[in-house]
């Protein structure tokens, strides 16, 4: 069985992911992230130097995180460690970052790389209340929001949504084979396209918006004493 949790990187859902977690007690997290990505996190000051525009949503993510109460990532730490204190496989399957943003900014036409420049410098100064419209938007009608957003930016919506579904799907199945019951963490707006490229396997998903109004089934921790480390199980070119 495979359990798809839909995260949001700006807000604060640690509570509601270790208690998914521990209350599921899988035998493997798969986690939306890459080694570099995961060592960045940990080691704030050590990241490397990415494009321009990444560097812009990178600020505008982390000023909003500040604005809801929480901390860039810190939703996949809390994955990441809480797996590794109940003992359960931790699997990072993300493309590498640097990798892929690299390439992004070499394919993408000179217009949509002005535009998304633009949107991303914009976003620097979107307000809060800007930012839940959007996600109201997306919950309402998350197909069309994502055809938009095709429409837009079709070079950024293949390499960063749809490429990397396939690939995370892939990683979650080969996951599955191996471990049986699996629990991935990974950003709500990957959830629908992983989930459809998963089928006919059987899969449930517990969506950002029910994180944010705790409201989703509980069940109790089943966590035993000891520690393990944190397994990767995945290579990158």
């Amino acid at each position: 069985m495979i359990l798809i949790i839909g995260v949001g990187h700006v807000f604060d859902i640690r509570e509601q992911i270790r208690e998914i977690i521990l209350g599921e007690m899988p035998r493997a997290v798969c986690v939306e992230l890459d080694p570099g990505r995961y060592y960045a996190l940990k080691n704030p000051q050590s990241r490397k130097a990415m494009t321009p525009t990444y560097r812009l949503l990178s600020h505008f993510q982390k000023r909003m995180a500040r604005d809801f109460g929480g901390e860039l990532g810190s939703e996949m730490l809390t994955a990441i460690d809480t797996s590794r204190e109940a003992g359960i496989a931790t699997l990072l399957i993300d493309a590498d970052a640097s990798q892929m943003f690299g390439e992004l900014w070499q394919e993408m036409p000179l217009k949509e790389r002005v535009m998304l420049s633009l949107s991303a410098l914009m976003g620097l100064f979107a307000s809060k209340k800007k930012v839940e419209r959007e996600l109201e938007k997306f919950t309402e009608n998350e197909g069309a929001y994502l055809n938009e957003f095709g429409k837009e930016y079709p070079t950024l919506k293949k390499v960063l949504i749809d490429d990397r579904n396939q690939l995370m799907a892939e990683r979650i199945a080969e996951a599955e084979a191996r471990y049986i019951n699996v629990v991935a963490v990974v950003g709500d707006g990957h959830v629908e396209g992983i989930s459809s490229l998963l089928a006919p396997r059987e899969v449930q998903a517990i969506r950002l918006k029910q994180l944010l109004a705790k409201d989703y089934p509980r069940k109790g921790p089943k966590v035993s004493e000891g520690n393990t480390e944190v397994s990767f199980q995945y290579t990158y070119g």
